[in-house]
């Protein structure tokens, strides 16, 4: 099983840019030190609810401070960036840190961002697979030209690229997946899932099951869909009891999804839907490792073992504190890994 801390850099309430973003540096450099196998970065722009706009920026800083630890992106937003800068900015990240980094690539929502960055809705409600299907031919072929609707220009050399594709075949990519259609998009291009913090084992287990058939429909091997490596979003927050494990992320995480979410500006005036702030704590609280160290491992196995899923990406900054947080993780890996298969 591979554990890893999903970093959002929030900004809870009464704190300052500077201090969301120090604690997301030392959330990675703690997660290594406390031997975890990844972090996981995301990205937002204009809301508080994260305050990093460019996941592969502060991952190129954590490749940097960090020697074994694994970064990700949780995920880089498609539809407002151009494919062939993100595969150009993966592909460096990839070489220069010898294969650690992994690009988490996903939809987005129907925000501002597409209006400021001047991609439109046709980007976010249309564009996404031409999107993606230009970045995969980008990060695994020589040379790349497009013809599409949203991009077209000539066939140019790909730079950089791994000396020995054979070898290296580059980085890792892996799909934010909420809805059938995404699913079925990421499997493919046999691409592995990383499934939201929200999702049920249950629904965790309907959407590797579809990704399954679907890969397997599309030329998958059965090797290669056997080792897809989907990661699953969740929440973490150790404590010697479960009653005051939860209660930490309840007296501070619905203040910060209230304050965070609620910032969110539609492009188009659409209506939203939003969670209950607390009801949507309470929800992760049950789903997620909170708890003792026992009861964390035995539900991240549980989890496992119903979904097939064995690797984690923990959001471990729900308290809000820094000194909290790299305590949090640092039990996860002196109290919870060891009890894990």
């Amino acid at each position: 099983m591979r554990v890893g801390a999903f970093v959002v850099a929030a900004q809870f309430p009464g704190q300052g840019h500077e201090e969301a973003l120090y604690r997301a540096v030392r959330s990675a450099e703690v997660a290594e030190e406390a031997g975890l196998d990844a972090v996981w970065l995301a990205e937002h722009h204009f809301v508080p609810y994260g305050v990093c706009p460019s996941a592969v920026t502060l991952a190129a800083l954590l490749l940097g401070r960090t020697r074994t630890l694994g970064v990700g992106t949780a995920v880089s937003v498609l539809p407002t960036t151009h494919p062939v800068a993100l595969g150009e900015q993966a592909a460096l990240l990839h070489l220069t840190s010898g294969g650690r980094f992994t690009l988490g690539v996903g939809r987005g929502g129907p925000w501002v961002d597409l209006e400021v960055f001047n991609s439109g809705l046709g980007a976010y409600e249309e564009g996404f697979p031409e999107s993606l299907e230009l970045l995969m031919r980008w990060l695994r072929e020589p040379r790349v030209g497009s013809s599409g609707e949203r991009f077209a220009f000539r066939e140019v050399p790909v730079v950089p690229r791994p000396d020995d594709p054979l070898e290296d075949p580059g980085p890792g990519v892996i799909v934010a997946c909420t809805s059938p259609a995404s699913v079925r998009l990421a499997a493919a291009h046999g691409l592995p899932m990383l499934l939201g913090m929200h999702s049920t084992d249950e629904e965790k287990a309907e959407m590797v099951a579809l990704w399954r058939k679907c890969a397997l429909e599309a030329g998958s091997s059965p090797e290669a869909v056997a080792a897809a490596g989907h990661v699953a979003a969740g929440v973490v927050q150790i404590g010697d009891r479960r009653p005051e494990a939860a209660e930490t992320l309840l007296k501070v995480m619905p203040g910060w999804f209230h304050h965070g979410l609620t910032a969110h500006v539609t492009v188009d005036g659409r209506a939203r839907r939003m969670r209950d702030p607390l009801a949507y704590t309470e929800l992760l609280c049950e789903l997620h490792p909170v708890g003792p160290p026992r009861l964390c491992a035995d539900r991240l196995s549980a989890t496992a073992e119903r979904t097939g899923i064995h690797r984690f990406a923990l959001l471990a900054e729900g308290s809000g504190d820094l000194a909290a947080t790299e305590e949090n993780l640092r039990r996860l890996g002196s109290d919870v890994l060891p009890l894990l298969d």
